[in-house]
């Protein structure tokens, strides 16, 4: 304890202690509402909505709130919140942090708040880990917002649906029976009925991952009719596994992006480059950086294969680009670790394994050719490559909910990075009963080999006594390489990893039971609960497992994170039974490695370790965890170097976004155009108009007036010129602007000029922004050689960057008023044809900051149609000035 803790007490335990009074007045109000029968139950919800309607807080009716999702839980659970789960509901009612540890029941928990907050009418999202568990707590959890008369929704990555109790046939009561038994790690389908997104998100509680909501919340960005938007305003969060979602998958921006240009015979060129290439000769790694730079040696060698004499000034950027990629792909990333080839596809295919849990991610993509260069290095089909069309960062993203809160059993060591991008505190709620997890120190050996050795061994011991093991490994490579192992030793055994994950969730759910052995990847860690005997538990078999102590879960390595360590160990040990853990590790681990793990070898070898023998010392494991320290704080530099930019791009952002969603959902953009036409017209002729009237060039204002409007006005702006007026010139040239803009609208009439009005506003705003977030991302890669010149990169990314949003806001007026004048609504069948194209949802993308991770699919715009001759670059311009069109207005 600090001196400050001990003068002042501990700040966490004040707070707990400050909720008691709350968890009194629920507890008192349990008798009242277990009096009510269902209907009167259900009646509870319509009285609370009055209640926050008519302008109560929702603090003043929590206890009452709580009482009720108590009782719905006890009557459709069977299960009865403790008094530290009404705790836990109300640090996330107040948009904060709850730590609980693994198995104190934060599915549950998350009911609470959820009912509280949804009464408002305005929605709940609670955030999920992966599809599987949005699907899971829906269904499981439905059945208590159900009793309540709340609807629930679920979003998957293809799918959307909605809690129904009634769409399921004869077999209710069996289908209940067996939801109530295994809701925890099974989905019980019949209770979700497949719905719209639209309709998902417009039920009072809506399930989903951070992926999805973040992509439809970018998708709804991307369309032309209001109706086909999906989300409601970002009113109130609940994310699960918080440190997961807003920590360890910070640094993955989300990216919705198009095929682009094809280039994949000069990535098989590179691809073969690469292997040529010597480290430390032709090129230098950087494993901490996970960068890779090529030395002057390997650019004259790349040269030679390609038989050039100069690669920058021959092949250009586009050849450097390919070449860093294809090297990237070559060194920095390896199958079975970063990626799986998936040879049954067609012409073969490259899926991601996510670094943090191990499991894979198909249909996701590396950006900016990096997966190009790894399908080139596999020898796969290559796919072409993306543009980008919308873009956000999760910290961003988070940002937008008015209201924010999270569960997590390892927040801890992360509660500063909380506090200063999120502006939430961590609270650590206390456990239901004691923990008494046995945690052993570390053990160290000289090399990979014996430290697996000495695994096997540990759990061929354990398994003969009978005891559960749970075998936690960092890569599905390690994976297959210890159950290798065990199947050779005879040793019995489930394998958890990526290439096999639709049958986790009820492997791992068993991974309690009496002899069972697991070896996982890290999504061991997330979501589950293991209990002991079984799930559902066989209490005899439960208790032949608590006197062998429990389960016992074994590290194979280091993580970075210690909090993904935290979440292993965590495993063992729930709601007060007993385990143990213990991590084995070598000097030639990752971690290790990268932070002095050679240092370690030698003085091990000096010291005649042999490759069996163990170490088990304070001084190393202390350096062990300064490693991942340090891992930790150069993860967060990268997340907040991050964010700082992303935090320019996102003011960028709300401004084009909130004029595009006042352009989708207004049905009269009107007043808009004629604004853009007006500002276009001021600027015409306050730029040509300067000085004297004899001196204003009326011959090009007219000119560029009627390459504008169409409309003929040389004469009359003499005459006006003449006077020397500013002001009647310049209101003669709006009003005529605004006259021919009324004479094209009786040509097409008033609907169909609106209709024309909105689509080419929408559509100028996307190309534009297209065009400034390619830009920005140039900006952002060159203003780092800024700091060469003393100048701060950021400093000037901020100011370069405000000059360009500038240049968009102005060019987008610009655009639209000269567009609008000269294009045409499409026939009807064509506008058929068109919405059915908007309608396709684009696919998605997900990039990470140091290879940017996306899916691309073509997203289909059909192209305006102008009343205009095309013209070539050399013909004569229309205007009659005599020049070519590329030097007069094509210019």
């Amino acid at each position: 304890m600090s001196i400050l803790s001990s003068i002042f007490g501990d700040a966490n335990a004040r707070y707990i202690k400050s909720l008691q009074p709350i968890i009194g007045r629920i507890n008192e109000l349990e008798k009242e509402f277990e009096g009510l029968s269902d209907e009167e139950l259900k009646a509870k919800t319509g009285e609370f909505k009055k209640l926050v309607a008519s302008g109560q807080s929702l603090d003043t009716i929590l206890p009452d709130a709580f009482a009720a999702v108590r009782e719905a839980a006890k009557r459709t659970l069977n299960q009865r919140h403790f008094d530290v789960q009404l705790v836990g509901g109300i640090v996330l009612h107040q948009g904060k942090i709850a730590e609980m540890k693994t198995g104190e029941g934060k599915t549950l928990v998350a009911t609470l708040p959820a009912y509280l907050n949804a009464l408002e009418g305005k929605g709940v999202h609670i955030v999920t880990v992966n599809d599987y568990l949005s699907r899971r707590d829906a269904a499981w959890m439905g059945q208590v917002y159900n009793a309540l008369g709340l609807t629930v929704g679920c979003i998957n990555h293809d799918s959307a649906y909605l809690y129904d109790s009634l769409h399921i046939d004869k077999r209710q009561e069996t289908r209940d029976k067996e939801r109530d038994e295994t809701g925890s790690f099974h989905v019980v389908y019949e209770f979700l009925r497949p719905v719209t997104r639209r309709e998902a998100y417009a039920a009072d509680i809506t399930y989903g991952t951070n992926n999805e909501f973040g992509f439809d919340y970018l998708r709804d960005n991307l369309v032309y009719v209001k109706e086909q938007m999906s989300q409601r305003d970002h009113h109130f969060a609940i994310v699960d596994e918080v440190d997961s979602i807003l920590i360890d998958e910070a640094r993955t921006p989300l990216i919705i992006s198009a095929p682009d240009e094809d280039s994949g015979k000069l990535y098989e060129t590179f691809a073969s480059i690469g292997p040529r290439l010597v480290e430390n000769e032709d090129y230098n790694l950087d494993e901490k950086l996970k960068a890779v730079s090529i030395t002057e040696k390997g650019i004259e060698k790349v040269e030679k294969a390609l038989g050039m004499e100069n690669i920058y000034n021959e092949g250009g950027v586009r050849y450097v680009h390919h070449l860093e990629q294809a090297l990237k792909a070559h060194v920095l990333f390896k199958r079975d670790r970063d990626y799986v080839v998936n040879p049954s596809a067609d012409g073969g295919e490259v899926i991601i394994v996510d670094e943090f849990t191990g499991r894979l991610m198909p249909g996701r993509r590396w950006s900016e050719g990096l997966h190009q260069a790894v399908e080139a290095k596999e020898g796969v089909k290559i796919q072409r490559e993306s543009r980008t069309l919308a873009t956000i960062t999760f910290q961003n993203y988070f940002r937008l909910y008015k209201k924010l809160g999270g569960m997590t059993g390892t927040a801890r060591t992360s509660a500063e990075e909380f506090h200063k991008v999120y502006a939430l505190d961590v609270i650590d709620v206390p456990t239901n009963k004691p923990l008494i997890r046995k945690d052993r120190a570390d053990k160290i050996y000289k090399n990979e080999e014996g430290k697996f050795r000495a695994v096997v061994e540990e759990i061929k011991e354990r398994h003969g006594e009978g005891q559960p093991v749970l075998v936690g490994t960092v890569s599905i490579e390690k994976n297959e390489l210890l159950s290798a192992m065990l199947s050779r030793e005879g040793i019995p055994h489930n394998v958890l990893n990526a290439k096999q994950h639709e049958k986790e969730a009820e492997l791992h759910a068993q991974a309690g039971r009496f002899g069972a052995v697991t070896v996982a990847t890290n999504m061991a860690g997330r979501g589950v609960d293991i209990i002991l005997g079984g799930n559902p538990s066989d209490p005899q078999e439960a208790g032949r497992v608590r006197e062998l102590g429990g389960l016992h879960v074994i590290g194979t390595e280091r993580h970075e994170a210690r909090r993904i360590d935290d979440q292993l160990r965590g495993r063992a040990g729930r709601q007060g039974d007993p385990g143990s853990s213990q991590f084995f590790v070598s000097t030639q681990d990752d971690v290790i490695r990268v932070f002095g793990g050679d240092r370690l070898h030698n003085i091990m070898e000096t010291l005649g370790v042999g490759d069996d023998d163990v170490v088990e010392n304070k001084f190393i494991s202390r350096a062990i965890e300064q490693a991942q320290s340090k891992i930790e704080g150069h993860n967060f530099d990268i997340r907040k170097y991050v964010l700082e930019y992303d935090d320019v791009m996102n003011k960028h952002r709300e401004s084009v976004y909130g004029l595009r969603k006042e352009a989708v959902s207004s049905n009269d953009v009107r007043g808009q155009i004629e604004e853009f036409i007006e500002n276009n017209i001021e600027n015409l002729f306050d730029f040509h108009a300067q000085n004297a009237n004899y001196e204003w060039n009326t011959e090009e204002i007219a000119e560029s007036f009627k390459a504008m409007t169409g409309a003929d006005i040389h004469g009359e702006l003499s005459d006006k010129a003449k006077s020397g007026d500013r002001e009647s010139a310049k209101n003669f040239l709006v009003n005529k602007a605004i006259a021919s803009y009324e004479e094209k609208e009786k040509e097409l009439g008033e609907e169909e000029m609106r209709k024309l009005e909105k689509l080419v506003l929408i559509r100028t705003i996307d190309e534009l922004w297209m065009d400034h977030i390619e830009a920005m991302e140039y900006l952002r890669d060159s203003v780092r050689l800024r700091a060469y010149g003393q100048r701060d990169p950021l400093v000037e990314y901020k100011i370069e960057g405000q000059r360009m949003f500038q240049q968009l806001m102005s060019s987008i007026g610009t655009q639209v008023a000269n567009i609008i004048f000269k294009v045409s609504l499409v026939t009807s069948d064509k506008r058929q044809e068109t919405r059915k194209m908007e309608e396709r949802r684009p696919d998605i993308v997900k990039e990470s900051h140091s290879h940017q991770q996306n899916i691309n699919e073509p997203v289909h715009r059909e192209p305006m149609r102008s009343d205009e001759p095309k013209i070539g670059r050399n013909d004569p311009c229309w205007c009659n000035s005599g020049k070519k069109y590329k030097k007069c207005h094509g210019a």
